[in-house]
């Protein structure tokens, strides 16, 4: 079922696409003049949306007015709870900025999003390669630190450990994509691009390791005992992929 809102060929489940559409509505209807853009991204703007997934979109808009964005805190608290839906409110005046800050980010953004009102806010943004390699090395370092943290407070709880295994894809799969994209090879997804990088890796139980991973994003679960070491394995793919992004120069 399409969004029916400016993107069509958009294939979302039909209480996605209600929820989602009824959220746009109410933004439009209280932003009013101020609102610039609604944009999709991630998975659901692939038309790839797990039951696992968030909905993830960014509100562009020229100033956030509070007597305007209040009319949205209850649309947003239901339509989060029904479909995971995430909202990013981005000014326009930020844009190029929010860009070269978080440019893994919005590396994925730019390859994976679908305007649902307004003007692609994206069209003419480009990213600096020194910008990207910098961001890949800092948010790969921050993942292992992270995950470090995680593992002694969540390893001993085969269900909070299962989540930061899940947690974990998102931000390794977009790195993976950076890289490749760095390099000249873009791959079709996030998920093909690191399965292409893990496979050049010394050692040969990544392909293990990435369906574990995949299993833990898709149901949130693992079997026991193989969620702590799962999560020793993906720091050390992120020391791996800071590597690949240290050869890069």
């Amino acid at each position: 079922m399409s969004l029916g809102l400016g993107s069509a060929g958009i294939d979302l489940p039909p209480n996605v696409d209600r929820v989602l559409s009824e959220f746009v509505q109410s933004v439009q209807a209280a932003l009013e003049s101020d609102l610039r853009s609604i944009v999709l991204y991630g998975s659901a703007a692939e038309g790839r949306l797990r039951p696992t997934s968030d909905v993830n979109v960014i509100v562009v808009l020229s100033a956030f007015e509070p007597a305007r964005v209040d009319a949205l805190r209850e649309p947003m608290r239901t339509a989060h709870a029904a479909i995971r839906l995430g909202v990013m409110f981005l000014l326009e005046s930020e844009v190029d900025a929010a860009v070269e800050a978080f440019s893994v980010k919005f590396a994925d953004i730019l390859r994976r999003h679908q305007v649902l009102v307004g003007t692609d806010p994206f069209a003419n943004v480009s990213l600096s390669r020194s910008a990207q390699i910098a961001r890949l090395r800092q948010v790969l370092l921050n993942l292992s630190l992270r995950m470090r943290q995680q593992y002694l407070l969540r390893s001993l709880r085969e269900e909070q450990a299962a989540i930061v295994v899940a947690d974990a894809a998102g931000p390794l799969r977009s790195c993976a994509a950076a890289l490749l994209d760095l390099e000249g090879h873009p791959a079709s997804s996030p998920k093909e691009a690191l399965e292409t990088i893990a496979a050049r890796l010394p050692g040969s139980d990544w392909d293990e390791v990435l369906t574990r991973m995949s299993e833990a994003r898709e149901t949130r679960a693992l079997g026991p005992g193989i969620a702590a070491p799962t999560i020793l394995r993906l720091i050390g793919l992120a020391g791996q992929l800071r590597t690949q992004v240290d050869g890069l120069g």
